[in-house]
């Protein structure tokens, strides 16, 4: 098979690395390429916007398969044409591409379909935006309509700021015919992430989440860029969220797609806020991000090819994604002065050092070969992309990678992945406090412990007394949800008013365990956990051992409920415990 990859950056170097490997290909050419490229495939000097050379060469080659990296053909119609002289093609005809040709058109169809996004005007009057900003107070945001290479969305934190990017966009055209229109938004809050899916326009597949990182300098400051790093998978993005973005945005967009006769076909990103529960799309790119793109494919183990034909030819419901469960980190370097005005032809120095670093893959994006040295030729020079046990693993080994490299003006940020890094440290605190009356309830207790354990659940352990240490009782559940717990299990013998005490100072669930501890066996303390009085709810569980660990079953199963991975490994508890049962009756009957 013959492919031809349409691009000449980070993201299509990802993409003929990831295409090489298949099988089927027997050949890859690449228009236009670049340096690092053109060690994989044969490089071709044709722009990527030129369609029209491009169905010359795909023609005179007798190419298989096309794949389109860069929006700009997308946009122009690319798959239209080629699909009119019988070549395959992969990626969204230019009705489809619309979603990210067009933010009027991207805002008017999530509004219709109950999309939920930022609250919007759109503006074709430059007075008549700044009239609409002054209104509304900032921060807001300002989006020129068309392409813009990432660049044309603008964050105005003063009126001033905003009035200056509505004559940027409209007045002094920046970003040329995109800037015809503008999007005035409403401010999110939240953590972003990135949503990708393959589509046969019926059928949707998502990727693993990913996240990168817009602004320039570290701590997410200054402006945007086409992106300055990105890993997946996302720790903000989980089970539950996930499931719903299927849910709310990307099966409505690709079924209000065709109901608009516009069916859409290839990779569909969705750029999503995260503020807690809530979730709102901020934009569509009709194809892969970059540089999102590079950590994605390094821990895609499917045959690509097969997954564009699924695509091209509607029968993507059966395939199914191999994801390698290790993270993966991309550092993008940088000619210095970008995304503004930047020098190109500085030598690359350190590209085999950093490619020998473990785990690491080092892509292209703005490079060119002078006489035998590589050099720069574009505002986004290498995405250093690096797999690893951990995501702190992939990024040590992308860094350190990174620092093998050199040039006059290179430039990149010190803080990829910190919010990774955040939110899993934060995931390491207890969800689950145990509590107990008694040191003496220890032994008990750590069949709740084991449990939770058992299934990677984080706990803590606690001694206090409803009768002893009344205070520090009240204490520990009034602080119990600002220190990040989710429920508590509270295990106390004869009086055991405990699990009450807790329940009365907390509004998380609090699950009681009755302990043996006086002469009436634990009667005692099951009716003292379990009659408590209307609004102080616990749910009491059975006396000793079988019930401690019931009350970590009831737990996790709590805790399941926005987390598949909790649900898995209830199921494999399950199965166990039926095994067991099947292997006692094995034994029984010889």
């Amino acid at each position: 098979m013959k492919v031809l990859v349409i691009g000449g950056g980070g993201r299509e170097h990802a993409l003929v690395w990831k295409l090489k490997q298949s099988a089927r290909v027997d050949e890859i050419f690449c228009a236009p390429g670049n340096a690092g490229i053109k060690s994989l495939a044969q490089c071709v000097d044709i722009a990527a916007g030129d369609t029209k050379a491009l169905l010359e060469f795909a023609v005179k080659e007798r190419i298989d398969l096309t794949v389109v990296g860069p929006e700009e053909p997308l946009t122009k119609g690319i798959v239209d044409l080629f699909t009119r002289h019988g070549l395959r093609i992969f990626g969204p005809d230019q009705q489809g591409a619309i979603l990210e040709g067009s933010k009027v058109f991207t805002k008017d169809f999530l509004e219709k379909y109950g999309i939920a996004s930022a609250e919007y005007k759109t503006f074709a009057k430059r007075g008549a935006a700044k009239k609409f900003i002054r209104a509304i107070g900032v921060p807001c945001v300002i989006k020129a309509d068309g392409l813009a290479a990432g660049k044309g969305v603008i964050i105005a934190t003063t009126l001033e700021e905003a009035e200056q990017a509505v004559d940027l966009i409209m007045k002094e055209k920046a970003f040329g015919a995109a800037g015809n229109q503008v999007v005035v938004e409403e401010f999110l809050q939240g953590e972003e992430a990135s949503f990708l899916a393959f589509t046969d326009g019926t059928t949707v597949l998502p990727l693993p989440s990913s996240q990168d990182h817009k602004a320039i300098f570290d701590g997410d400051q200054g402006p945007n860029t086409g992106g300055m790093g990105a890993y997946s998978p996302a720790p903000v993005m989980t089970d539950a969220l996930t499931a719903r973005v299927m849910e709310e945005v990307m099966l409505p967009t690709v079924r209000g797609m065709a109901a608009e006769g516009r069916p859409y076909k290839g990779v569909l990103y969705a750029g999503l806020m995260i503020d807690g529960d809530r979730i709102k799309v901020l934009e569509f790119n009709c194809r892969f991000g970059d540089p999102e793109c590079q950590p994605l494919l390094m821990r895609l183990q499917s045959d690509l090819v097969e997954i564009f034909e699924a695509c091209i030819d509607g029968t993507l419901d059966q395939v199914r994604l191999k994801i390698d469960p290790r993270p993966t980190v991309c550092v993008v370097l940088a000619s210095e002065g970008y995304p503004g005005k930047y020098t190109t032809g500085k030598a690359i120095d350190g590209l085999s050092a950093a490619a020998e670093v473990e785990g690491v893959e080092v892509f292209h994006a703005g490079t060119a070969i002078k006489g035998q040295q590589v050099v720069t030729n574009g505002g986004r020079v290498l995405g250093v992309t690096a797999v690893g046990g951990t995501i702190a693993e992939a990024i040590d080994r992308a860094y350190a990678a990174t620092k093998e490299i050199t040039w006059a003006g290179c430039y990149y940020r010190r803080d990829i992945g910190h919010r990774a890094l955040s939110r899993l440290s934060e995931a390491r605190r207890p969800l689950v406090g145990i509590v107990m009356g008694s040191d003496s309830d220890l032994p008990v207790m750590r069949a709740a412990a084991d449990f939770l354990q058992s299934v990677g659940i984080e706990f803590e352990m606690s001694i206090t007394s409803a009768h002893r240490t009344p205070e520090q009782a009240c204490a520990y559940a009034k602080t119990a949800r600002e220190r990040g717990l989710k429920l508590i299990i509270a295990g106390a013998g004869m009086a055991a008013h405990l699990a009450g005490v807790l329940a009365a100072h907390t509004t998380l669930p609090v699950i009681g365990v009755p302990l043996d501890a006086s002469s009436l066996n634990g009667l005692d303390a099951l009716l003292s956990t379990v009659q408590m009085p209307p609004g102080i709810p616990v749910a009491t569980m059975g006396i000793g051992k079988a019930g401690a660990k019931n009350a970590a079953v009831l737990a996790v199963r709590i805790l399941a409920l926005g987390d598949m991975r909790l649900q898995e490994q209830l199921e494999l508890h399950a199965q166990k415990m039926a095994d067991e049962v099947t292997a006692k009756n094995k034994a029984l009957n010889g």
